[in-house]
């Protein structure tokens, strides 16, 4: 895809103005009181399910990448320190985390890129300084409760990982949600599972790390045309690295970030989820995504809960 072809695409999926001039949601917007009601609907057997990956040193974030991101760092502060000098007195012990915010299972927030010195709904990119976000912040997100839909990419193709670099383009996406008997509705949460986080649950950082199947850039057309409210995937990067754009690195941030103002989510832990949605073939669920609320912050860390 050419660049001019890209901006074409960009217009297409712009939700730029569409929630007023001062909006920072998104199409967070989408998600409303009748959209969360609906979702409790999906709760039939009551089975819960962590999508997120364990916040240590041992994560996804090896110093190959984006400079600076490393794995979270958790020290002590205090080990059964006595309260008082009173032979009767409790004991404390406290720790202390240093952590990226995008280090492990986390949201993307719409401060996270910009393209052509703008944010979303036109917001500039100066908005980001060293304070932080002043204004996209991951904490303008609020909660974020609503219908998840699982489209397994990995499963439709019949294998439990998909190959390097295979391409989930808008029609894959509708293929599998034609075969799971499923369709994405305004206000879901999408959640794509191509299988690669294996690769890290089995100890393996550098082959997760290694080029991966991911979104390619139409994607965001399927996202845009259902109206989903956010999306998710179970890798590194969310999209193809390098990107099938010329002259243009994550496409689909573009799209998705500034253009859609779409939250997205990387290293989500979607097998225990999928193998249950198999099972009963129900491949919908209330999902609980609330990012923890960093203010000024460009990522989310988030513990996602999917009950079904």
């Amino acid at each position: 895809m050419s660049v001019a072809e890209f901006d074409t695409l960009a217009g297409q999926v712009s939700n730029w103005k569409r929630w007023g001039a001062d909006d920072q949601l998104g199409t967070l917007n989408l998600i409303t009181p009748e959209v969360v009601r609906r979702a409790t609907a999906a709760v039939v057997t009551g089975e819960t399910y962590s999508l997120s990956m364990p916040l240590s040193l041992d994560g996804p974030q090896n110093g190959v990448g984006v400079p600076g991101r490393i794995n979270p760092v958790r020290t002590m502060l205090a080990i059964n320190t006595p309260m008082s000098d009173s032979p009767d007195a409790c004991a404390y012990s406290d720790d202390i985390v240093v952590t990226p915010t995008q280090a492990a299972t986390h949201w993307d927030a719409l401060s996270h890129v910009s393209h052509r010195g703008v944010m979303y709904n036109g917001i500039p990119a100066t908005a980001v300084d060293a304070s932080g976000a002043t204004r996209l912040g991951i904490e303008t997100v609020g909660t974020v409760v609503s219908r998840g839909v699982l489209l397994d990419v990995a499963r439709h193709q019949g294998v439990d990982r998909l190959p390097g670099r295979f391409a989930v383009t808008r029609a894959v996406l509708e293929a599998v949600e034609e075969s799971q008997g499923v369709r994405v509705e305004e206000g879901d949460i999408v959640l794509v599972r191509t299988g690669q986080v294996t690769f890290f649950l089995a100890g393996d950082v550098p082959g997760y790390r290694r080029p991966v199947p991911a979104l390619d850039y139409d994607a965001p057309l399927f996202f845009h045309e259902r109206g989903a409210a956010a999306a998710a995937i179970d890798n590194m990067p969310m999209e193809l690295m390098p990107s099938n754009v010329e002259d243009l690195m994550l496409p689909v941030h573009v799209l998705c970030l500034v253009m859609m103002g779409m939250i997205q989510g990387q290293n989500w832990v979607l097998e225990d989820l999928a193998e249950a949605c198999a099972r009963d073939r129900r491949y919908t669920f209330l999902l609980d995504a609330t990012p923890e609320r960093f203010l000024r912050s460009t990522g989310g860390l988030v513990n996602p809960v999917a009950i079904r």
